[in-house]
């Protein structure tokens, strides 16, 4: 009786099944996943405003619609095909839902025939960006909570490919919505066509970015080190604001928090060092290997060599989850530069932010040395951003004293892969 007593209290565990998925959604998904999705130039989204007229707007929406839907499906079925019990992890699975009903809302969306139509699409495009603002950061609290159930390499693997169908979506989506506000408001797109500028300007670029993680390092430390620009600071060339904007910022956070806690180690009584930019547009203007190089150089006390291979790996960081001064560091000597992050945990379903460039960076002040370090995922972002068009992003350390950040930037030309 005891033994039949004890057998009665075993409890046995099951694999739940997956949350059931409507057939014809199923179907919708399995459709499109399946469909296959070419490579596209930016010619391709750039002539929808050469010019700007109805039938170019109506032309855009006719290929944003079905490109967005089946890479939006692409993302759902690599969701699911995660392990088991990283798919029930909650910050994962609400992203997967997520998707699935963006997906479903474009799928299924009625045919844009009529300029009117189009406005009302571009308000659920629209809506559906701002939905997705914070799936990174979701996601990055999701993996950090899954460690133990996937490699490192296959997390790595997995965000890469999250990340790069999630700039593809975004550049396609933002232009659309860009080019039907322009023509809603009779704007002209002579210099600014869409999302990319021809004019886009390194110099205030640095400068919008330097002030708002000089704000944001003085509100956590006390202190921030000047920014001084070198180089041609009048120069252009045409690129992505808004990746560089994230680049430049992340990287900016690492060398501000990188000076100041090396100064409040070794030199409190001087002068906090200038952080110096250095810019460089390449002698061949006008050819198709025309890049712009940007060195961010510091004096943060650089990096240590066991270190240096691993700053680009989502996750590795040494700030500490609660810190809020300068002893964040946990202990494992990755110094300043392994602390990266994409807007905090104070970030994880917040619905504030607007583009590209506030989803990182809108909750600065309200989230102190969190948006400093923490999740570890600012750096090897930056460097899918910097290499999504052929540049390149390097960091070369003098431990024990500096840190040099190289970002060559190759100039977006009208025949630039973007997928």
């Amino acid at each position: 009786m005891r033994v039949a007593s004890r057998l009665a209290c075993v409890r046995h565990y099951h694999r739940s099944p997956p949350p059931a998925v409507a057939k014809d959604l199923e179907s919708l998904l399995e459709t499109h996943a399946a469909a296959k999705i070419q490579p596209i130039t930016l010619s391709t989204l750039l002539s929808f405003g050469s010019p700007l007229t109805p039938d170019s707007v109506l032309r855009s929406v006719a290929y944003a619609l079905p490109e967005i839907s089946r890479r939006l499906a692409r993302r759902v079925r690599s969701l699911e095909s995660l392990p088991f019990i990283v798919g029930t992890n909650p910050h994962i699975h609400s992203t997967l839902n997520a998707y699935r009903e963006s997906f479903q809302t474009l799928a299924t969306y009625p045919p844009v025939n009529t300029p009117e139509d189009n406005v009302k699409f571009t308000e659920t495009l629209a809506s559906l960006v701002q939905k997705h603002a914070n799936d990174i950061p979701t996601m990055a609290k999701g993996f950090q909570e899954c460690t133990r159930y996937m490699s490192p390499e296959d997390i790595s693997s997995f965000l890469n490919k999250a990340i790069r169908n999630r700039m593809s979506v975004r550049l396609i989506a933002e232009q659309h919505i860009t080019l039907s506000q322009a023509h809603s408001n009779n704007a002209s797109l002579d210099s600014l066509p869409g999302i990319v500028d021809m004019n886009c300007s390194p110099s205030k670029m640095v400068q919008v970015c330097g002030a708002f993680v000089a704000e944001l390092c003085e509100a956590t430390y006390g202190s921030a080190p000047q920014i001084v620009i070198e180089g041609f600071k009048d120069a252009t060339f045409s690129y992505v604001p808004v990746h560089l904007e994230f680049i430049l910022t992340e990287i900016l956070k690492n060398s501000f928090r990188a000076t100041v806690e090396s100064h409040a180690r070794t030199s409190a009584s001087t002068p906090l060092s200038p952080v110096i930019i250095t810019l460089s547009p390449s002698p061949n203007v006008g050819s198709s290997q025309n890049f712009f190089s940007i060195r961010v150089r510091d004096n943060g006390g650089g990096v240590s060599r066991e270190n240096l291979d691993r700053i680009f790996s989502y996750g590795f960081t040494t700030a500490g989850r609660n810190a809020q001064d300068l002893d964040g560091d946990d202990g494992s000597g990755g110094g300043p530069y392994a602390a990266q992050q994409v807007g905090g945990s104070a970030a994880i379903g917040d619905d504030s932010s607007g583009g590209l460039f506030g989803e990182i960076t809108t909750k600065g002040l309200q989230t102190g040395l969190g948006t400093l370090a923490g999740l570890g995922y600012g750096l090897p972002m930056s460097k899918l951003y910097a290499t999504y068009f052929g540049g390149t992003l390097d960091l070369v350390s003098l431990d024990g004293w500096g840190t040099d950040s190289f970002f060559q930037n190759k100039s977006v030309s009208s025949n630039a892969f973007i997928s």
